[in-house]
């Protein structure tokens, strides 16, 4: 049994879409009606947007309608509570409240529990008002589900909407697997597509409350569960290789209580 440690992001975007990034370069296609826009933005929306997009803190990318090619849709919007009115514009807390608040609509949004949501090949991603709208005083958010993660190079067309996307039997273009000789090394596929590997299951390593347990006792749960998760999820072959997808503080700070199992197989 091979195990491999990894910090990449199965499905699910974390660090990297909570990261509260610089710049205001967000290509030809940006609505000049939305780029300092006060009011909160369109439920139900839909975009084109890119992982440079998402890379950006806010978004005037123009909508477009959701029956037509679009790797976006906006799930959820509102108003930034109270207690945020006042922070810096980059502030920590934004990013604490955004992956709280987008992971739990996008799992009812797309119907599937955490760990589910955690290995699929779509992700989440917020945006803030500019900073000049924040200035004047705009205090929203913006949750949108996108067709892939953060370590996509390109995102992937979404249905016309992306709703209850992972209920029942989810189809293995949706779900996320490794095309590669090691999980860290590869290429993020969705499962319909060859790969060596196939995320499989989630463990959990904490409650939202507790304090991090340091990364020797992650990496060592993680790995002594998805040896086992692993093996039961093959039917218990005498040979079979796993991997595992671990994380640090910093992504624990954010919110993130979990680690991916990762199956070899071309299945």
């Amino acid at each position: 049994m091979t195990a491999v440690r990894t910090r990449l992001l199965a499905g699910l975007a974390g660090v990297v879409l909570l990261a509260s990034c610089s710049g205001d370069d967000q290509g030809t296609n940006v609505d000049p009606a939305q780029v300092d826009a006060v009011e909160t933005p369109e439920l139900g929306a839909c975009r084109v947007l890119t992982p440079q997009d998402v890379a950006q803190p806010s978004n005037a990318t123009r909508t477009v309608p959701c029956s037509e090619p679009h790797t976006a849709e906006t799930y959820a919007v509102g108003q930034l509570p109270a207690e945020l009115d006042d922070v810096a514009y980059d502030d920590e807390a934004l990013g604490r409240f955004a992956y709280s608040t987008c992971s739990e609509k996008f799992e009812k949004f797309v119907g599937g529990d955490e760990s589910l949501v955690m290995r699929s090949v779509v992700s989440w991603a917020w945006f803030r008002p500019s900073e000049t709208a924040w200035d004047d005083g705009a205090r929203w958010y913006r949750c949108d589900i996108v067709g892939g993660g953060d370590n996509s190079a390109e995102y992937v067309d979404l249905p016309p909407t992306s709703k209850g996307l992972l209920q029942g039997k989810v189809d293995d273009k949706w779900l996320v697997c490794a095309d590669g000789a090691t999980v860290s090394a590869a290429a993020r596929v969705p499962c319909s597509e060859p790969h060596s590997w196939r995320a499989v299951t989630t463990i959990k390593l904490g409650e939202p409350e507790d304090d991090y347990p340091g990364d020797r006792v992650v990496e060592v749960r993680t790995r002594d569960f998805c040896d086992s998760s692993v093996g039961a999820v093959l039917g218990y072959p005498v040979k079979y290789d796993f991997a595992y997808t671990w994380f640090h503080e910093a992504e624990w700070e954010v919110g993130n209580r979990r680690s991916v199992c990762w199956a070899k197989t071309d299945r």
